[in-house]
């Protein structure tokens, strides 16, 4: 608004400016004066000249001033000033200020202090029950008196150490120990010298020993699925031939001995049955064909007892014990080695593996997936390198980790190779320089199927290095299952393990009488 008034101003200003201009360019000169004094008709024209001043003035002004003042006044003043002034200032002060002073202090101070005071009361009662649970249990459990009511006590003991004692009992035992897969039978043996009458008397005895009834019963069952075809090419025929017959003659014994040289039970082996057959009918043993059923049973459960030997790991700490895996090719050495080092582990043993079959495409690999399914150390060198050099690395690892058994690997080598038989006298004389006793056991590994041909393959490898231990494999899938007789008369090697299965369980120590008896299992229990 103050604009307009300075640019009518100026208006007014400039109006001025020009009418003095040409006021001054029409004022009256002296020489115009003198015209006037002069009787002539300038004068004339001298008062006509002031007649445009009124003209131009008024003019101007009534038209400019009354249309511009009552529209730009009213308009603006209103709108621009009263609205950013209460906006802008007002808001932000009240919001910053006030909220963080009272959310800092009073709050932490009634929260830390009283909490911690209440929690550290129970410290007394921490202190008075380790005492007399711990002084007061072994020294009542010698006497005889306290026995019966002490139950708790002895039966924790026990689970606390169920490591220690299985291996111990299993490496060293019987067969019958080793076969076992419960391994509560094993934690029980070191400890009854002091927990005897507890252990007898508690009521998980009957479980353990339904445990191990049943366990039993699994792999019987295993086993003789495992031995079916043999048992249908051996017993199954014997039994046909001798329910044939009413009495015992010449023929029946001809018939029964053809039937075991039929089921590669062997020459040799067969003469012998025969002949402690026929003595024990001469002297009237024997009267009736179930009599010589039974006989026949005795003879060659008899004939595998002598070779029937669990292989024995000494005490934990004295490793390591090494094993030499030997066979000729596609035996299953490999899958024999991953089945045994989890039975060891299972022993509370630790393993180590060396792959010594550099040979053979993908060997070292393959044992690698076991060394890693089983989360053992696999001591390998590239495929081509000298196999005494890889096993002399793992027998020095082993000796330095403290390992309990290392099992080495070779590569797969027929019989007849003579320059690859050498190697193996290789290996084991380079393993003699760090340890004279290795390798502890030379385990051969021999096929069922290949039948009589196993004797030859047992025969020549033993040649080359002593065989300490024999494990029969694919048993399930042959009807040549009685090639184990032949083994027992003519070599005379003792059988660790027998294989009639691909799961772990199907590799199970040899006993002899379980193995006749789920060879000549007619009824399936």
């Amino acid at each position: 608004m103050f604009g307009f008034f300075k640019r009518k101003k100026q208006r007014r200003d400039q109006q001025d400016r020009e009418e003095q201009q040409q006021l001054e360019q029409q004022a009256p000169t002296p020489e115009a004066e003198d015209a006037k004094e002069r009787p002539s008709k300038p004068p004339v024209e001298a008062r006509d000249v002031p007649e445009p001043e009124p003209a131009v003035e008024p003019e101007p002004e009534p038209v400019i001033d009354p249309e511009p003042e009552p529209v730009i006044e009213p308009e603006p003043e209103p709108v621009v000033e009263p609205e950013p002034e209460p906006v802008v200032e007002p808001e932000p002060e009240p919001v910053v200020e006030p909220e963080p002073e009272p959310v800092i202090e009073p709050e932490p101070k009634p929260v830390v202090e009283p909490e911690p005071e209440p929690v550290i009361e129970p410290e007394p009662v921490v202190e008075p029950e380790p005492e007399p649970v711990v002084e007061s249990e072994p020294e009542p459990v010698d006497e005889p008196e306290p026995e019966p009511t002490r139950p708790t006590p002895e039966v924790t003991a026990l689970r606390e150490t169920p490591a220690e004692p299985s291996p111990e009992e299993i490496a060293p035992g019987s067969a019958s120990e080793v076969t076992t897969p419960a391994r509560n039978r094993g934690r029980d043996k070191p400890r009854r010298g002091r927990y005897d009458t507890a252990i007898e008397a508690g009521p998980e005895t009957a479980d353990e020993q339904s445990e191990i009834a049943s366990a039993k019963k699994g792999w019987f069952s295993r086993m003789r699925q495992g031995l079916g075809k043999t048992r249908s090419n051996l017993t199954d025929g014997l039994a046909t031939l001798l329910l044939g017959h009413k009495e015992i003659d010449d023929d029946l014994l001809e018939e029964l001995e053809t039937q075991l040289l039929m089921a590669d039970v062997g020459v040799a082996a067969t003469s012998e049955i025969m002949e402690n057959l026929e003595e024990r009918i001469s002297r009237r043993e024997l009267k009736n064909v179930d009599a010589l059923y039974k006989a026949l049973q005795e003879e060659l459960s008899r004939m595998l007892e002598p070779v029937a030997k669990p292989l024995r790991l000494p005490p934990k700490g004295e490793g390591p014990f090494v094993i030499l895996m030997v066979g000729v090719n596609g035996v299953g050495k490999t899958t024999t080695i991953g089945k045994l080092t989890q039975r060891f582990q299972r022993q509370g043993r630790s393993v180590m593996l060396a792959a010594g079959d550099t040979f053979r495409a993908a060997a070292v690999e393959q044992l690698q997936v076991w060394g890693e399914r089983n989360d053992v150390p696999v001591i390998a060198q590239h495929t081509g390198a000298d196999s005494a050099s890889v096993i002399y690395d793992a027998v020095s690892a082993a000796k330095a980790r403290g390992v309990d058994v290392l099992i080495a690997d070779t590569a797969g080598r027929l019989h007849n190779k003579g320059h690859l038989m050498d190697e193996l006298s290789k290996v084991q004389r380079v393993m003699a320089r760090l340890d004279a006793q290795a390798p502890h056991e030379v385990m051969l590994v021999l096929d069922a199927g290949t039948g009589q041909n196993a004797i030859s393959q047992a025969e020549t490898f033993n040649q080359a290095v002593p065989v300490t231990g024999i494990t029969l494999t694919k048993l399930d899938g042959t009807a040549k299952g009685g090639i184990i007789f032949a083994i027992a008369k003519q070599l005379g090697t003792p059988i660790r393990y027998i294989g009639v299965g691909e799961t772990l369980d199907d590799l199970r120590p040899f006993e002899a009488e379980d193995f006749v008896g789920a060879l000549f299992d007619r009824e399936g229990s």
